[in-house]
């Protein structure tokens, strides 16, 4: 007889595929409160002077009448059903593959610092952000 038994954390993360910077949350939930986290965190740390704008899918808390979106912060929501047109996508596929399949955590905090740590291992190296989350689509045309 076995017990299977799942914890989740959540990393919620935005990255620019220009610059390479991100800014990223690990929650013990998904929901909208904590997208809100995310945005406010996201809106703090931007310059005075930019204004960003963030690739969002069609998660029910990403759409909910309770999302607070500040103004220094656009939404551009993905169409239905087509998840590889958001850059961050190829974020979570890297750390998967490199830090987090086939794992097993001894507690719920040792998996919460596994994401932490994971998390800062790639998305605080902007080269490797912008290799993994590069989205030629997105690119400025330059005539």
């Amino acid at each position: 007889m076995r017990q299977t038994q799942y914890q989740w954390c959540y990393v919620f993360t935005a990255a620019c595929p220009e610059t390479g910077e991100a800014v990223g949350l690990v929650l013990p939930y998904a929901d909208t409160e904590a997208a809100n986290a995310l945005l406010e965190e996201l809106s703090r740390r931007l310059a005075p002077d930019v204004h960003a704008v963030l690739i969002w899918d069609g998660a029910g808390y990403h759409t909910s009448k309770g999302l607070r979106v500040p103004e220094n912060i656009t939404l551009s929501p993905l169409p239905p059903c087509a998840p590889e047109l958001n850059p961050v996508e190829n974020l979570w596929h890297y750390l998967r593959s490199h830090h987090w399949a086939n794992r097993v955590y001894a507690d719920y905090d040792a998996l919460v610092w596994a994401a932490v740590e994971s998390w800062r291992a790639a998305c605080l190296r902007p080269e490797l952000v912008r290799t993994v989350c590069a989205a030629p689509y997105l690119e400025k045309r330059r005539n």
